[in-house]
This record gives structure tokens, sequence and C-alpha cells, in this order.
């Protein structure tokens, strides 16, 4: 009797650990990731502000990158180049220890393509939004031009020195946040500047070992009309990338929708 007792005792306890164990594995929360976010061309940091909130009102660590040239910064246009937008971000995330989801849009793919070549154990994953992704060798310029449903191309204006090139002021909003409301639109406006060109030209160069080391992330811009969802499929497809998200935004969707677009990124950070 005492023996059968015993073994329920023994039987109740397990099953009460078990249920405890359950109840507080339910309960866990994700770790916290942090988020190094990179704009695109003709933008600077505030097209994140709204995505920034979200991320970290969940408990991450975001960090925007200014890009030279772009939003406050004055470095001289003719000095710039990838490689100085790369290094730009390879400092920020220089700051931190751990590892980092690298976020890129537009203009923007081309700069994390470069800063995963040259720290790939930094980067956890690769995120492109709306965003070019060359292959190598490519230029965005190269991308550009295969894309004949951009209606980018005859809305750009070239500086007479050809070192910035600017977008007809009529077809801002249209092209870049046609899906948004009228306060993001005159953001948009109000932060506008002319965008370097010299970067555009400077073509992709990575290896297997390093760039293709990094596992990526591609989420498309269904409604987009400067890079085209034919486009982004056919970057996709010769990247290899198998982990594809879709948000049904124009161009910017951390304007436009933004509570979408964190709501993915943080599905990424699981």
């Amino acid at each position: 009797m005492k023996k059968a007792i015993s073994s329920l005792l023994t039987a109740a306890i397990a099953i009460s650990s078990f249920a405890s164990f359950t109840k507080n594995d339910d309960n866990l929360e994700t770790k916290p990731q942090t988020y190094v976010l990179v704009h695109g061309a003709w933008q600077a940091p505030y097209v994140w502000n709204a995505v920034k909130t979200e991320l970290t009102n969940k408990g991450n660590k975001v960090i925007v990158v200014e890009l030279p040239g772009h939003g406050s910064d004055s470095t001289a246009t003719y000095t710039l180049s990838i490689d100085a937008y790369r290094d730009k971000v390879i400092e920020a995330i220089s700051a931190v220890d751990e590892k980092v989801i690298l976020v890129g849009h537009s203009m923007g793919g081309m700069v994390i393509t470069a800063v995963a070549e040259k720290i790939p154990s930094k980067i956890n994953k690769l995120v492109y939004i709306g965003a070019f992704l060359p292959a190598n060798g490519q230029a965005l310029v190269d991308l550009a031009f295969s894309d004949p449903d951009s209606k980018l191309g005859p809305l750009l204006i070239e500086s007479s020195d050809r070192l910035t090139l600017d977008v007809k002021t009529d077809s801002l909003t249209y092209l870049f946040i046609n899906d948004g409301n009228a306060a993001v639109k005159q953001q948009v406006v109000d932060n506008y500047r002319a965008e370097p060109a010299i970067p555009f030209t400077n073509k992709a160069v990575f290896t297997n070992e390093n760039f293709g080391s990094v596992d990526k992330v591609y989420i498309k811009t269904l409604q987009d009309i400067v890079i085209s969802p034919g486009l982004q499929d056919r970057m996709i497809a010769a990247a290899g990338i198998k982990t594809v998200y879709s948000v049904n935004t124009g161009h910017s969707p951390f304007l436009s929708h933004p509570k979408e677009v964190s709501k993915v990124l943080l599905s990424i950070g699981d």
C-alpha cells in the first residue's frame, strides 16, 4: 500500500513539474535582437522612425545608419562610393558585441551586400526590403537599366557636373510613397535632397566564402514602381534566396505600413 501511494506521489510530482515547465516555456519571450537599418536613395534615417519605435517597444535594440551625403551629413559628393557607405555601416555594427540583423532598402541593398562581404561573422541575417540585390560584378545602374517596368528612369534629372541625380519634384511622392498618407508624403518632400550619383556605378564584388555564407531574406514590395516586382523576383532567383516575404505596398513600406514591416522584421528575428 505504501509502495502504491509512493508511486502515485512520484507520478503526481512528475506531472506537476511537466505542466510547470510547459507553462513557463510557453511564456518565454524571444531573445532581443539588434537591428541595423540602412535607408535607400533620396531618403534618410527619418524613414525608419515608426519601425524603430515598434521594434524597440518589443525589447529590441535598433541602430539607424545615416549614409554619407544623406540627411544632415555634408560629406562632399565627389568623394562618395558604395565603399564609403559600407564603412559607415561597419562602424555602426562595430559598436555592438552581438551579431545583428542588417536591413537595407532600395540602394541600401547594394550597401548591405558590401558590408556582408567585409564582416560576415557579425551578421545574423541580411534582409533586403524592395532592394537592389546584385550579382557579383553588377552595379546598381546595371540592375536599374534591366527593369523595363520601373517608372524611375524618365523622371531623373542629372546635374551638370554629373555628381548628383534629382527626381522631378511633382513625381517624388508618386514614385516613393504613392500609397502613403498626406503626413508621410510631406515628410518625404520636406527631407528630400539630390542623390549622389557615383555610388550607382560602383560594382558589387563579393565571394561565396564571405557574402555567400550569410543567411539572406527578401521582403518584396508588390506595388513598387521604382524597383518592380518583376526585377525583385529575378534578383531573388539569381541569389537563390529561399526565405521571401511580401508586403502589398509601394516602394517605402516603412512609411506607408510601418506596423506590417515591423511584424515581418520581428518574425525574421524569432
